[in-house]
C-alpha cells in the first residue's frame, strides 16, 4: 500500500525543474512526513506569462483528483499560484501555493520584501496578486531576470543574473528579504543568501513548510467534522 504524503505538482512539464524541487523539500523530509513532487506532463515547458497559467488549471485540476486518494495535502509549485482556489474549491486537503506562502513568510522576516521574476511578463501577474493579498505596501520591489525557465538550466548565467537582481532590490528598492519568484531557482538559495547578506526565501521550501505544519495540525480551508 502506498503511503499517503504531501504532494508537490509542478504544472509545468519540466522535469529537471521537478527534481529541483525535490531536492529543494529535502530539509524537511527528515520531520517524518513522506513528501512527492510529481510533474503534469500536460503543462508547458515552463509557465512565463498569465496565459500560460491559466491553460494548466483543468489538467492540475485533474492530475490532484487522481492523486488525492494518496495525498495528504497539495503545492502547487508555481509562482503564481495557478488554480490553488480552484483545487481548495475541489478539496478539503490542505492547499498551499508557492507565491503566497512565500510572500506569506516574507513578512515574518523583514518590514519589505523583494521578488526575483524570470521574466518582465511575469511581474503583472505578480503584481495582481500582491494587490490581491494586500501586501503592495511591504513589497520593495519586483525585477526580472530576464531568464526563461528553460534558461534556468545554466547555473552561471542564473547565479550571475540573481546576483544582479537581489544588489539592485537590497541597494536601490531597500527589501530587506527577497524571494525567489520560480520554482526554477531553488538550488540557489542558501547561495543567494550567503551572496547577498539578505534573508532569501524559496516559495516551494515555504509553501512545503507551511503545509507539512497544516497537516501536522490537522488544519485546512474547509472543516469537515461535525
Amino acid at each position: 500500500m502506498t503511503r499517503r504524503a504531501l504532494i508537490v505538482i509542478n504544472p509545468n512539464s519540466s522535469e529537471t525543474v521537478t527534481e529541483g524541487i525535490d531536492r529543494a523539500m529535502q530539509p524537511l523530509r527528515p520531520l517524518g512526513m513522506p513528501i512527492r513532487c510529481v510533474t503534469l506532463a500536460e503543462g508547458p515547458p515552463g509557465i512565463e506569462n498569465q496565459h500560460d497559467a491559466d491553460l494548466v488549471i483543468a489538467p492540475m485540476l485533474a492530475l490532484a483528483a487522481r492523486l488525492e486518494p494518496d495525498a495528504l495535502g497539495f503545492v502547487v509549485a508555481c509562482f503564481g499560484d495557478p488554480g490553488v482556489h480552484a483545487l481548495r474549491h475541489q478539496t478539503a486537503l490542505p492547499v498551499l501555493g508557492i507565491q503566497e506562502a512565500a510572500v506569506s513568510t516574507a513578512l515574518t522576516l523583514g518590514q519589505r520584501f523583494g521578488v526575483i521574476a524570470i521574466l518582465p511578463a511575469s511581474i503583472p501577474r505578480h503584481l495582481r496578486a500582491f494587490g490581491a493579498m494586500g501586501v503592495l505596501d511591504r513589497l520593495a520591489g519586483d525585477r526580472a531576470l530576464g531568464l526563461g525557465v528553460a534558461d534556468l538550466a545554466d547555473a552561471g548565467a542564473t547565479r550571475a543574473g540573481l546576483a544582479r537582481t537581489a544588489a539592485r532590490l537590497r541597494d536601490e528598492d531597500g527589501a530587506e528579504v527577497l524571494i525567489l519568484g520560480c520554482a526554477g531557482m531553488a538550488d540557489h538559495r542558501a547561495w543567494l543568501e550567503d551572496h547577498a547578506g539578505l534573508p532569501v526565501i524559496d516559495p516551494c521550501q515555504a509553501a512545503g513548510a507551511m503545509a507539512v505544519g497544516r497537516i501536522a495540525l490537522g488544519q485546512s480551508h474547509r472543516i469537515t467534522g461535525g
